[in-house]
């Protein structure tokens, strides 16, 4: 008889993995392939063609019919680089009510139990589907979401609803804020810094860009939010930097400086908007620097955009959480997750997982028993649901 893994071996072995962001997580793929394979249950794996050293996974079990349920949870987690954990933090360890190891909030955790779902599913006589998705690099911009889906998108009928299963102490959180970064590089001109007015201090003229996102805080603190906005902490769009590196010595002006431009957008306002203001405040302050020299330059790359969770009016994902959960709040979280691309994409969607999100990224990360056989019981009510 095939061996049918109970949430917490399966929460044990995929914390095994340390599926770092800068690293591979092929082999938990693979693994996850060969359990789900061990049950018949077909499954396709989508390589990142520019990294192939990552990759997501996706399944359905079920029947081959639109408007099932999409449970997704991300493999990578970060760091423990620097962090004094008082166990080894691939291994789960058991104490005082709590399941300790790197990712056992955010989010394997969730992901062990979505996949003991999908296996039980298997089994089941479900009336609708039950999806499975497995995505990379969240931790690092929520890049690997959007080509799985448009991959399941190919393969899968389209689902109703989608719970993204962040830690959220199992709430229904409908709305978060939309984020991207602008990778910034300032090109300036080296001359001996008793001759500054010769040359063009990239490390000042960065100073400019900087002070440019200081102005747009304090303008848009002092603005009476919107309804949507007033549902967030701070209620206001906010712009932030921070990493600062360049120049060469204290008595030169910089040749370089690099920093990122960090925003994190309220719903009703677009991020595009947000992106285009900052580039044309880059190119204001590029072309007095080229006036002082022609060679002088600022270069911007994006390096993530995540689009907003917007609250859905009547939404089918919020309301199939919050008939298993029980759940009545108004929840809004000012991080971004994956919910928004799945929206985007164009399916209900809503961030509901076990665990506080305090915990996570910290030392002896940790997630309480009582959350995971909590979220283990939304598992089962979820089965029950899907084959009424």
């Amino acid at each position: 008889m095939v061996e049918r893994l109970t949430p917490l071996e399966l929460m044990t072995k995929l914390v095994s993995f340390p599926t770092v962001s800068r690293s591979t997580n092929l082999p938990l793929i693979d693994w996850v392939a060969g359990y789900l394979a061990s049950h018949g249950i077909e499954h396709h794996i989508w390589v990142d063609p520019d990294q192939p050293e990552k990759a997501g996974l996706f399944a359905q079990v079920g029947p081959n019919v639109e408007g099932g349920v999409v449970l997704s949870g991300h493999t990578d987690v970060v760091p423990v680089d620097g962090q004094d954990w008082s166990s080894d933090p691939y291994v789960v360890v058991e104490r005082d009510g709590k399941y300790f190891g790197r990712g056992c909030v955010d989010m394997k955790g969730f992901d062990a139990l979505a996949l003991w779902a999908l296996v039980e599913g298997h089994y089941a006589s479900l009336k609708r589907p039950l999806q499975l998705a497995y995505t990379f690099d969240e931790e690092i911009g929520c890049t690997g979401a959007p080509p799985l889906i448009l991959e399941m998108q190919k393969h899968l009928p389209q689902a109703e609803s989608v719970i993204v299963g962040e830690p959220s102490m199992l709430k229904a959180v409908t709305g978060h804020k939309g984020g991207s970064a602008l990778a910034t590089h300032v090109v300036g001109h080296e001359v001996h810094s008793s001759l500054m007015h010769t040359g063009v201090s990239a490390v000042m003229q960065a100073a400019r860009l900087i002070d440019w996102a200081n102005q747009r805080n304090s303008e848009n603190r002092a603005k009476t939010p919107g309804d949507m906005a007033a549902l967030f902490t701070p209620p206001w769009t906010t712009v932030h930097v921070g990493m600062v590196s360049g120049g060469t010595a204290h008595n030169i002006t910089a040749g370089d400086c690099n920093f990122w431009m960090d925003f994190r957008v309220v719903p009703g306002e677009a991020l595009t908007d947000w992106e285009a203001a900052y580039e044309a405040e880059v190119r204001r302050v590029e072309a007095e620097m080229q006036a002082v020299h022609p060679e002088a330059r600022i270069e911007i790359r994006k390096t993530f955009s995540v689009p907003a969770l917007v609250p859905e009016e009547g939404g089918a994902a919020e309301a199939l959480v919050r008939s298993l959960t029980g759940d009545n709040g108004s929840h809004v979280v000012s991080y971004g997750t994956e919910a928004g691309h799945f929206q985007t994409a164009g399916y209900s969607a809503v961030v509901c997982g076990p665990g506080d999100i305090a915990q996570a990224h910290q030392a002896d990360e940790f997630i309480t028993v009582a959350q995971f056989e909590a979220g283990h019981q939304l598992m089962r009510d979820l089965l029950e649901r899907l084959a009424a």
